[in-house]
């Protein structure tokens, strides 16, 4: 028998919660992805990270979602949303002011990128629109999961 204590993980922001949040925001997020000065290629792919888990000083994706025509990708869009969600992740704001105001705390190897975020410990992070609307999207998204686990925890 394996004794083993089974992951460490939230108890009321789930993988299925995070995908009904980003499901709950997609059709808005996708018809401003049409729009050329939100997205080029209309395009997004989003990550949420676990708040309650890391790997040593990693942070555990809970969910991964692209929306829009990957084929059309021309760059790797979820590479540089998990990389810009380790940024808010590590230094727990949002990626734009880490960006922009506090530059001075990036590593080296730091991509200069924004367009995650970093909300009562929430991290979501979008790639694909301009990092404006790339926040944006990470904020609808963010709401939803705060407001899901919210709901989530109070006793009917």
């Amino acid at each position: 028998m394996d004794t083993t204590p089974p992951a460490s993980r939230s108890r009321f922001l789930t993988e299925e919660v995070a995908r009904a949040a980003i499901t709950a925001v997609a059709p808005a997020i996708l018809a401003q992805l049409t729009r050329p000065d939100v997205s080029g290629l209309g395009v997004l792919h989003l990550v949420v990270l676990d708040p309650t888990r890391s790997d040593g000083d990693e942070p555990v994706v809970l969910c991964e979602q692209s929306l829009g025509d990957r084929d059309r990708w021309d760059v790797d869009y979820a590479d540089y949303a998990r990389r810009k969600a380790r940024l808010s992740w590590r230094h727990r704001m949002d990626s734009r002011r880490l960006q922009l105001l506090e530059p001075h705390r990036l590593h080296a190897d730091d991509p200069p990128l924004w367009g995650s975020v970093y909300v009562d410990g929430l991290v979501v992070a979008a790639s694909g629109a301009f990092p404006i609307w790339d926040e944006c999207f990470s904020l609808m998204v963010a709401a939803q999961l705060r407001a899901r686990a919210w709901v989530s925890s109070c006793p009917s």
